[in-house]
């Protein structure tokens, strides 16, 4: 294939190193390993009955066709009721588009709003489809690093230092991933200002909020203001709410004419999402949530045990998360950089973690507590003797 030439904005985005490190230690497990993940980013609890139940009646009833581009009236006026009811929030069905899952909805919003040379402020450390998903569009990521030593809380000075006249967005992940900060009023009311002051849009990532720890809450930036609200994109999803990663349905609430160049993009890219997944996220929004409360309990309980193990662990430092499923623990005193010792983690103790660098914090890696106590006990222990062994 010498002499062909291939797309240089792709050719540009390196893969998902979560995706990676997921694939090598299932690519492990198959050749009979006892690999302990901390890799993978989804719930590990079975989607809800009713929701199920909810996909074979519309399989049952013939509910097998194309839908609209932006998903069913009945889904997109059910996500209407939950902004509405855990948000503050009124957006018709008009403004709201279904996609296939959170990220694809992300994708949409980036490629709407951003044209060839525009900058993306990225808050770091970010979820790595972030950059890449900017490069695709042609615009350049923009990295504002937030202090791990005052809990990742937003610099609004640093913020503003980084808006330059080709700045267009500001991409927000409250309840974030991979740190599992929650963003406070006073931080979002200070990054409000700003987008306002500069006009610009704001990507808000809220796929975590169900996913989230007392005293802590979440809370829209949206929600500030009618102004303010014009300006954002609301990203959600029923991915990890649910329990639900594999039925790919996500969303975007926008302003009309960003929901409506969203649809337009994707008619032309994957048509409407899966339309028996849109019937079960139906059912997700509507149905009885007893299901979120019972594994975000069981969340905070692996959450605590995991952070109590690793801050026992010699040259571990770990804060406490506040939301999402994920500990993200420096290892700066070990004199290693992450992509080196999640490889030794891997080959010498059979446990899998992300590098930190994958998110823009070469200081630290992330474990995935969305996984049994049983494999987090078993994780921890073999995690703990090859440290005391190095």
């Amino acid at each position: 294939m010498s002499g062909k030439s291939f797309s240089r904005l792709i050719g540009a985005v390196e893969p998902s190193q979560t995706l990676a490190i997921d694939g090598k230690a299932r690519a492990l497990s198959a050749a009979g390993k006892d690999v302990v993940g901390f890799g993978a980013g989804e719930p590990d609890f079975d989607t809800p009955a009713n929701v199920k139940e909810a996909a074979c009646r519309a399989i049952a009833e013939g509910r097998t066709k194309y839908t609209p581009v932006a998903g069913t009236l009945a889904l997109r006026e059910a996500i209407a009721r939950k902004l509405k009811a855990d948000n503050g929030l009124a957006y018709g069905p008009d403004r709201i588009v279904v996609s296939c899952g959170a990220k694809h909805a992300l994708y949409n919003a980036v490629r709407v709003l951003c044209n060839p040379g525009d900058e993306v402020i990225i808050l770091s450390p970010y979820w790595v489809t972030y950059p890449a998903q900017v490069i695709m569009a042609g615009g350049t990521p923009v990295y504002v690093a937030a202090d791990a030593r005052n809990g990742y809380r937003l610099d609004p000075e640093k913020i503003r230092a980084a808006v330059t006249p080709r700045t267009r967005a500001i991409i927000v992940n409250s309840p974030n991933n991979p740190t599992g900060w929650v963003a406070g009023r006073d931080e979002l009311t200070a990054l409000a200002e700003i987008a306002l002051e500069h006009h610009l849009h704001i990507i808000s990532d809220e796929i975590y909020e169900k996913i989230i720890y007392p005293p802590a809450a979440h809370l829209s930036i949206a929600s500030l203001g009618d102004a303010v609200k014009e300006l954002t994109v609301v990203v959600n999803g029923v991915s990890k709410s649910h329990a639900m990663t594999g039925w790919r349905i996500g969303y975007l609430a926008a302003a009309p004419e960003i929901a409506t160049l969203a649809e337009r993009l994707q008619s032309h890219c994957t048509s409407n999402p899966d339309s028996i997944a849109q019937a079960a996220a139906v059912e997700a929004m509507n149905g009885d949530q007893g299901f979120v409360a019972m594994m975000v309990r069981s969340f905070l309980d692996r959450r605590d045990y995991l952070v109590k193990r690793l801050s026992a662990m010699p040259g571990i430092r770990c804060r406490t998360p506040r939301g999402a499923f994920y500990a993200f623990p420096d290892i700066s005193a070990l004199g290693v950089g992450s992509a080196a010792l999640a490889e030794d983690l891997l080959e010498k103790a059979l446990v899998a973690v992300v590098p930190g660098a994958a998110f823009g914090a070469d200081a630290n890696i992330r474990l995935s507590y969305a996984t049994s106590m049983e494999n987090i006990e078993k994780g921890m222990d073999r995690m703990e003797r090859y440290l005391r062994a190095r």
